[in-house]
């Protein structure tokens, strides 16, 4: 008897990809705001569905903005 495994959802893309980005500017703050929670963090690349290049080039872009205070480290 076979086993289910979990769901497997729909396979996401790289926005960056799709868009042709090699680079991700740090103060491109309405682009940075949509990976971030409510609560300030940084979304997984599992859940954002950016590849593995992206993610990085995100995530250093978002702490750079925040170190130069155009996005908060926590929420209010």
């Amino acid at each position: 008897m076979k086993r289910e495994r979990g769901r497997r959802g729909k396979k996401r893309i790289c926005s960056f990809c799709v868009d042709k980005m090699t680079t991700i500017d740090y103060k491109d703050v309405p682009r940075l705001k949509k990976y971030i929670t409510e609560r300030g963090k940084i979304l997984p690349r599992r859940i954002s569905g950016n590849c593995a290049r992206h993610q990085r080039m995100l995530t250093t872009a978002i702490k750079r903005s925040r170190n130069i205070a155009l996005l908060p480290f926590t929420a209010e």
